[in-house]
């Protein structure tokens, strides 16, 4: 059907249009008499091609605004040729040869422009109808004759041609006298006005020469006007036929004679047609012109005429078959739709019987189908069962994992005690055991948060709400972070208008909640801060629990975030699992109420728990018999794990500074604090917890190497790497990455970022410590092979394409301020664009010398070439290698080659 409906529509289309082709004419002359007829020409003979679109500007006379309406044209439109009349040859001059110089080509009608660049002249030889014209009066006036010439517009190229041209043929004929010249400007207003400021010299004038018809109209009108008896005979020059034109002004015998000028429209167009033919046409085409006068007119004005009367009847012929067209696309668009309805019927006709085959097939396939569901829903019921046992397994497999996890803690936990409290341990043991101790409690808390997550996940998690006094349960709670707030430098406050609030809650579930939100607020509070719990009675007959700090906030953005599972903020001071918010809001649904935050970022944080009064709320299987609480010592145990700050010993920093330096940057305080002891007993150490601190420091402090975690607030370890190995200031450095990303892909990309070595989480501290000297010494090494290469004036081999820049430039500057005495090191930091410590330290890194030593090693050696080749003074060696004192020179010198210059020149 489709195919039958394409070769329908096919059949009844129109044939392919023709490329269409674009034309533009562009003059500045105003549309007189003889513009009219030129454009008139133009436009009949373009009816006659319906594949040329014509574009048409007219200037009028300014030819400024000429060029503007070309260079517009140029850029908004597709120009195939350009036909352009100027007003004037040398202002239009350059947009010429820019659009011949595009591949345009350029038709120049009437006038030339003063460069050779462009495709074609038309136009009748103004010189020669000058000639014509003075022959012209040769032949007509025998006796003394004077005459007075009306040129065109000054500069134009048709006035000079025409006016030199006139000149050369009255040399023939030494009886006529050209007695004065004015210009007409080509209009009859301005050469009645210069003709009339001249009329003294009319009185002798036999004969005016006018440039053109309308010019020579406006001489008639001046000496009508000033000597009415005295026929004085003007010759005009385009003879235009029709009304108004120079064969009407020769019929009524205002002019004499008038010179035929083609008006070169017709020509132009065909012109452009054989261009776009790629038909070969000549540079210039000269058009021959003929007087017309009292002999010759009235057959000019018949042939005009018959002209005209043959130009309507085409007129009227292209209108009826535009007509005709016209009648045959609406014909042609009823035909498709008769064609298309028709297709359009089959179609559906088609389908409506195909349709009625394939129900009757679907209601045999129905009956099948519905006995097939029948069986499934039966299999459904069965997986369902299946699946419950393994819903049951896996809760039991995941209980019984928990409290395989729970038992080697344990064990881990009560030693560790037993040695903090009875064992006699350095500062150091102290230390460690606390380290182990802390992080010991975070994974058993992370632990007890996955076990209760899972069993309120699978519905396993039941409530055992007793009536208790929220007031004071929350009170002992509060109280017992108190000792943990003060070390932290946060004050902690308790408030409740009321002593006794009675609510059923679940002792052992509801403690996870307020431990973990008063946890988190004294860990996100900044220094000196506080912490507010507050408890007491909402207006809606609930009771309320807020938890309030002024630390570092959230941004709004994240705040419908923050319950959700595994979430953590964006650039958190404090890296936490993602889970405890998440249960905590869990637990409070269980008690079948809420809880909700509120928060400004760096200003203040607001959780606010609401629960129900009564028990109304609670099913028989959410309330216990028993209403004893449960002893919270392990869980504050396990939940001030987190606010335990472990204390470094300082005095590292008033001992003696270290050769090398190390940055280390890593968000987790206590891995951070960690490997700051361990590195100081070597290096000078930096830390930064942050992406943007990090980089901060690499720039500040020049470090000899960087060790840095991948996971990172604000710039991960990755982009890190890239930002320093990209910089030519820090390309040297080496770089270690430390991270838990432990798979081939992750360790391939860290090295793809241009990492020295890739180190994965967990790793031993001698490990690392041997991969940080092995780089150091290799980069001693790289030290020595350029500082060696220093004298020389071949580069070093650099393996980093940044630090061979850097020598490069280095090497350039120095070598061109050799014989600058005045040359400083500000002059290099200036021309690299770097601080005087940034390249002291860069030059140190990588030439291990200072940057004086370099630029004297550099001038000495320059001195050493020249007194070996060259045959100079020791002082003019002394000046051009940028010394001001000879004997200093000398000195130098001698100190590094163990001889004078002058010695040096004699051996």
């Amino acid at each position: 059907m489709c195919c039958l409906l394409a070769v329908l529509l096919y059949g009844c289309a129109s044939p392919t249009d023709k490329q269409i082709h674009t034309i533009y004419f562009s003059q500045c002359t105003g549309l007189d008499l003889w513009r009219q007829k030129m454009l008139a020409e133009m436009r009949t003979e373009l009816s006659l091609h319906s594949d040329l679109e014509f574009l048409y500007t007219d200037a009028r006379g300014d030819s400024r605004l000429q060029v503007q309406q070309i260079s517009r044209m140029l850029l908004e439109k597709k120009i195939d040729v350009l036909i352009i009349s100027p007003n004037e040859a040398h202002p239009l001059t350059p947009i010429v040869e820019e659009a011949y110089n595009k591949g345009i080509p350029v038709i120049t009608i009437d006038r030339k422009t003063s460069s050779p660049l462009y495709t074609t002249f038309i136009g009748a030889d103004n010189y020669e109808m000058g000639k014509m014209a003075a022959r012209y009066l040769g032949s007509v006036f025998h006796g003394k004759t004077n005459v007075l010439e009306v040129m065109g517009l000054a500069g134009s190229s048709p006035t000079i041609e025409r006016a030199n041209g006139f000149s050369a043929g009255l040399a023939d004929f030494p009886n006529i006298h050209l007695k004065d010249r004015l210009y007409g400007d080509w209009l009859k207003t301005t050469a009645e006005a210069r003709l009339e400021a001249d009329s003294a010299e009319l009185k002798d004038i036999d004969v005016i020469f006018a440039h053109n018809d309308n010019m020579g109209y406006g001489a008639r009108m001046v000496l009508d006007k000033l000597e009415p008896g005295k026929h004085t005979r003007i010759i005009g020059m385009d003879a235009l036929p029709g009304h108004g034109g120079g064969m009407e002004m020769v019929s009524d015998h205002v002019l004499n004679a008038s010179l035929v000028y083609p008006t070169l429209g017709k020509e132009a167009i065909l012109t452009a047609i054989r261009i776009l033919n790629k038909e070969t046409v000549p540079k210039e085409n000269i058009l021959k012109s003929f007087v017309v006068d009292s002999n010759n007119v009235q057959l000019m004005k018949m042939q005009y005429n018959k002209i005209v009367s043959q130009q309507n009847d085409i007129e009227k012929q292209q209108q009826l078959l535009a007509e005709q067209r016209s009648v045959y696309r609406s014909q042609q668009i009823v035909l498709n739709i008769i064609v298309i309805s028709l297709v359009l019927a089959l179609v559906f006709g088609g389908l409506a019987f195909f349709s009625l085959k394939e129900n009757r097939k679907i209601n045999k396939s129905l009956e099948a189908k519905n006995s097939e569901i029948q069986d499934q829903r039966n299999q459904l019921i069965e997986i369902s069962a299946k699946a419950a046992e393994a819903t049951e397994a896996r809760l039991n497999f995941f209980t019984n994992v928990s409290h395989e996890f729970r038992t080697p803690l344990t064990l881990m936990l009560s030693p560790l005690s037993d040695m903090l409290s009875r064992e006699k341990l350095s500062a150091t043991g102290i230390r460690n055991t606390k380290l182990i101790q802390q992080n010991t409690y975070r994974l058993l808390k992370l632990v007890n948060q996955l076990i209760d997550y899972r069993k309120i996940e699978i519905d396993k998690q039941r409530l055992k709400a007793t009536e208790n006094n929220l007031v004071s349960y929350v009170q002992d709670i509060t109280n017992s972070f108190t000792a943990h707030a003060k070390k932290n430098n946060v004050h902690l406050y308790f408030s409740s208008p009321q002593s006794s609030i009675k609510v059923w809650f679940d002792t052992e579930l509801l403690d996870k909640v307020i431990f973990n939100l008063i946890s988190n607020a004294i860990k996100f509070s900044r220094e000196d801060g506080h912490v507010t719990v507050t408890v007491g009675m909402s207006n809606d007959n609930q009771v309320f629990v807020k938890v309030e700090d002024n630390g570092v906030g959230i941004y709004e953005k994240e705040i419908p975030l923050v319950f959700d599972q595994f979430y953590q903020a964006d650039n958190a001071p404090v890296i936490g699992s993602g889970i405890g918010l998440s249960l905590a809001r869990e637990i409070i649904r269980l008690h079948h109420g809420t809880i909700e935050v509120k928060s400004q970022k760096w200003k203040s944080t607001t959780f606010t728990i609401l629960l129900p009064i009564g028990d109304q709320h609670l099913g028989s299987v959410e309330k216990a018999q028993d209403s004893s609480m449960q002893d919270s010592h392990q869980q504050l145990d396990i939940y001030q794990g987190d606010l335990e700050k472990i204390s470094y010993d300082e005095g590292a920093a008033f001992t003696a500074p270290k050769e090398l330096s190390v940055l280390l940057i890593e968000d987790n305080t206590d891995l951070l604090d960690y490997l700051k002891e361990q590195f100081s007993a070597h290096f000078e150490v930096f830390t930064a917890s942050n992406g943007n601190d990090g980089l901060s420091q690499a720039y500040e402090k020049l470090p000899d190497l960087i060790i840095s975690d991948v996971v990172l607030p604000n710039q991960s370890g990755k982009e890190i790497t890239r930002i320093l190995k990209s910089d030519f200031r820090t390309s040297h450095i080496p770089i270690i990455l430390l991270t838990a990303q432990t798979s081939i892909e992750q360790q391939i990309s860290g090295l793809n970022a241009m990492a020295d070595l890739y180190i994965t989480k967990p790793f031993h501290f001698h490990y690392l410590l041997a991969g940080v000297n092995t780089l150091l010494k290799n980069r001693i090494l790289l030290k020595n092979h350029y500082s060696s290469e220093i004298p020389q004036n071949e580069k070093p081999p650099v393996a980093r394409s940044l630090d061979k820049k850097f020598l490069s430039d280095l090497a350039g500057i120095v070598e061109q301020n050799l014989g600058n005495e005045q040359f400083s090191i500000e002059d290099i930091c200036k021309l690299i664009g770097i601080s005087r410590m940034q390249l002291y330290r860069k030059t140190k890194a990588l030439l291990d010398c200072s940057v004086s030593d370099y630029i004297l090693a550099r001038r000495l050696r320059k001195a050493q070439y020249l007194l070996k080749n060259e045959d100079l003074s020791i002082s003019e060696v002394t000046y051009m290698v940028g010394f001001s004192n000879p004997n200093y020179f000398s000195t130098v010198f001698k100190s590094k080659y163990g001889c004078t210059p002058s010695e040096y020149r004699r051996s």
